[in-house]
């Protein structure tokens, strides 16, 4: 269909037919006809030139099916009246799939959704492209021919190319109000409020402000491929610098989570493969703009066929990066140096963002945050906790419905986003600003207080953490150690297999700043829904029951080998304690323990520094154990209760599911059997016990775990405050008994059993 002509060395290859179709794609949506027009003129110039009998776009609605707005080949009469449903036919797949589909007898295709309206059972080659626009699938760009054949990687790349050019009109409106009332995209209804999750505790009033990082790509064609190739070069290594100078600026130059994100972006933006990709696409006669955004496009769509998240956090970083170059590229020098002007008391709002992106705002007028596809693992997450910026994520259609300057109220404690608040409601807020501020500042005057009932009890309240900035919350909580040290974090914001080294340091300063308090090192957690980049990653169904933790780490002996190296040689004469999870029976736990020896033998027999003493330790999160825990108790010093897990195998509840994560109450009988099982076990074998899920960090359910007989819980640094002021107005006898006595009565669950009796005994919960 299409011919390539000879190869210009100055050029590379470029189609005879991209050029002319380019040209009159930008003189068509130029011009001043209605959007429909436009349409159907863009079909006639593509089909004429791309030598197609048919070609179509289908645009995506509200509700997400595909709606035929132009065509020129099928029935004129099909348009505005054949809709395709999400996912339908090889329409909807290429819209699910975001990438080409290309069959040359459609017909015979499994997923080929006949529809009599359009006239197209006399055409059998098939070619479609998504419409994408910032990784959001806008429609589907088709051509068809009678004669059954594939169509060539030529024509691919240029019906790509052309897509990528009318997802940018139809990004910008220029074919809005097209057809007979059909709607695209997301509607602009406005609700009072938005529930997102928190991703960066706090509460902030203030303003909407748009975060608005694209440049739009309006010159495709390169008139002089050596100048533009000169431009990207030139502004890739303007971007690497203004990077360096951003991630070294003051608050953020010292170590932490957010430093280890910040470095691995950096890496990405050094990488070798991205680069080259980015000149080869100038060199087919691209502008550099075009070869940024073609190149984006591309790698998004590869890493988005994944579930992982790992990839989509990377997809992030890909789209932040691009949005920077072409920000440089349009002459907008954005970094330490020059920070985005805002409004005082700004509420920042934007679909996604990098975490680089928020470092060039000025953070002293900055209040707030709004991601509408972040969550509280993203990287802009860690870098908003690390700078103290109340954020909430998952927030749906957020951008649709904000308008700048208008009033906005951000309750990252609950997730609540209220859009042009009442009066009433900015009174209400203001007064729990002030009482929040009360309420720290009675939680800080307890730090010193130990958290014992009033009938005498001890509870050890420890914090959970996973990287180096996660420990200044130890002294500022007044914890009492670190119950759950996540080894894995370092392991997935790095690019490669962090050496030992590398991992020694890690420990080694996690250790220091627990200043003598007791640090307890989960070894590598990874499977599930953590993955590894740099290790081979085999899909699985189910990866939540797979392969995963400790079976993964038993076998990959090395990995686990060299952690534990790690750990002893970090502790050095300091005691150590060191937990495996995902424990499933008791051989696993005696394997690990073998390996675990061994590495002690080594290092003694080199006449090297081992811990005074040393602690080993499980994480109690499969059923399974239940039913060997007196066998389990003996081999080990403690263990630890991952409720988050054990909950969701308990009750085959996936706690990544919202439709069934919120279905089984923590507090239901059953469960609380189940960890009362537990306590009692390790009371018999007189081995320690902690609490290391969400649970233990909420005041109502760390009753009924004290009620049980736990005595250390370990949650997040901010409920430490609200644990210990319940802890120190609880009579646990008292409690213990009316618990035990509400399980007896065979009742589901016991929460407004509980509220009750916290309320009445004047438990402060």
């Amino acid at each position: 269909m299409i011919t390539r002509p000879a190869e210009d060395p100055r050029i590379g290859k470029v189609e005879p037919t991209l050029r002319p179709i380019l040209r009159r794609l930008h003189e068509i949506m130029s011009s001043t006809d209605d959007g429909q027009s436009r349409l159907d003129k863009i079909v006639r110039q593509i089909s004429g030139l791309m030598v197609a009998e048919v070609c179509s776009i289908y645009l995506r609605r509200q509700d997400g099916s595909l709606e035929l707005f132009a065509t020129e080949g099928l029935n004129p009469g099909a348009v505005h009246t054949t809709f395709m449903k999400r996912g339908e036919g090889l329409v909807g797949r290429c819209a699910e799939l975001k990438r080409p589909v290309n069959e040359p007898d459609a017909q015979n295709h499994p997923a080929f959704s006949y529809r009599p309206e359009t006239g197209e059972e006399i055409y059998h080659s098939f070619l479609g492209v998504p419409i994408l626009r910032r990784g959001e699938t806008l429609g589907v760009l088709t051509v068809q021919n009678k004669t059954p054949r594939e169509y060539s990687d030529e024509d691919v790349e240029g019906l790509q190319t052309t897509a990528m050019v009318l997802a940018e009109h139809l990004g910008s409106g220029a074919v809005a109000g097209s057809g007979t009332g059909s709607t695209i995209g997301i509607g602009t209804n406005i609700d009072t409020v938005i529930r997102g999750q928190p991703i960066s505790e706090g509460i902030a009033l203030g303003t909407m402000f748009l975060h608005e990082p694209r440049i739009a790509v309006t010159e495709l064609l390169a008139k002089d491929p050596v100048i533009e190739t000169a431009r990207l070069e030139t502004a890739l290594a303007e971007l690497k610098a203004a990077l360096d100078e951003l991630i070294e600026q003051g608050d953020l130059a010292k170590e932490g989570e957010h430093r280890d994100v910040l470095e691995a972006y950096r890496m990405f933006a050094n990488d070798r493969g991205w680069q080259r990709r980015l000149t080869e696409a100038v060199a087919s006669g691209l502008t550099a703009e075009a070869a940024v955004e073609q190149v984006q496009n591309k790698t998004r769509a590869r890493m988005l066929r994944g579930a992982e998240p790992f990839w989509r956090e990377r997809v992030r970083d890909l789209d932040d990066l691009s949005d920077r170059l072409l920000r440089v590229l349009d002459g907008q020098k954005k970094g330490a140096s020059a920070r985005i002007e805002l409004p005082a008391d700004a509420i920042l709002v934007a679909r996604t963002m990098g975490a680089s992106d928020l470092l060039d705002y000025d953070r002293s007028k900055l209040k707030g945050l709004i991601i509408e596809d972040g969550s509280g693992q993203s990287h802009v997450a860690i870098v908003a906790r690390a700078l103290g910026i109340p954020a909430v994520g998952q927030a749906p259609g957020i951008v649709e419905r904000i308008e700048r300057g208008a009033s906005i109220i951000v309750d990252a404690d609950t997730g609540d986003i209220y859009l042009r608040p009442t009066p009433e409601v900015v009174a209400a807020y203001a007064d729990k600003v002030r009482f929040r501020a009360r309420r720290q500042h009675k939680y800080r005057s307890l730090r010193e207080r130990a958290a014992i009932t009033l009938d005498g009890e001890n509870v050890q309240l420890h914090i959970n953490a996973g990287l180096q900035v996660d420990l200044a919350h130890l002294e500022e909580a007044g914890a009492d150690g670190i119950g759950l040290f996540r080894t894995e974090l370092q392991f997935m914001i790095a690019s490669s297999f962090p050496r030992l080294e590398r991992q020694t340091q890690v420990y080694r300063a996690a250790i220091a700043e627990a200043r003598g308090k007791p640090i307890v090192f989960r070894t590598l957690d990874i499977g599930g829904d953590k993955v590894l980049p740099y290790l081979r990653h085999v899909p699985e169904e189910n990866p939540a029951l797979g392969w995963r933790g400790i079976r993964m780490s038993l076998d990959r002996k090395a990995l686990l080998r060299t952690q534990v190296r790690a750990l002893i040689r970090a502790a050095g004469s300091e005691p150590l304690r060191i937990m495996v999870p995902m424990i499933s029976n008791t051989i696993e736990i005696q394997l690990v323990r073998e390996i675990i020896d061994r590495e002690f033998e080594i290092i003694r027999r080199r006449d090297a520094v081992v811990p005074s003493r040393f602690y080993f330790g499980i994480m109690i999160e499969v059923p399974a154990l239940l039913f060997q825990l007196d066998e389990v108790m003996r081999l080990v010093d403690f263990v630890s209760v991952g409720t988050n897990d054990l909950m969701q195998y308990f009750y085959a509840a996936d706690r990544g599911n919202p439709r069934v994560a919120d279905r089984f109450d923590p507090l239901s009988a059953p469960f609380l059997r189940a960890l009362a099982s537990i306590a009692d076990a390790a009371k018999r074998h007189n081995v320690d016990t902690t609490i290391c899920g969400e649970i233990g960090g909420r005041p109502l359910e760390a009753i009924a775990l004290i009620s049980l007989g736990f005595r250390s819980l370990s949650m997040a640094p901010a409920s430490i405050g609200p644990v210990k002021t319940m802890i120190l107005s609880l009579d646990a006898a008292r409690s213990r008994s009316h618990v035990l006595g509400l399980l007896n009565k065979g009742l589901p669950v016991i929460r407004d059993q509980l509220r009750q009796f916290a309320e009445y005994e004047g438990v402060e919960i």
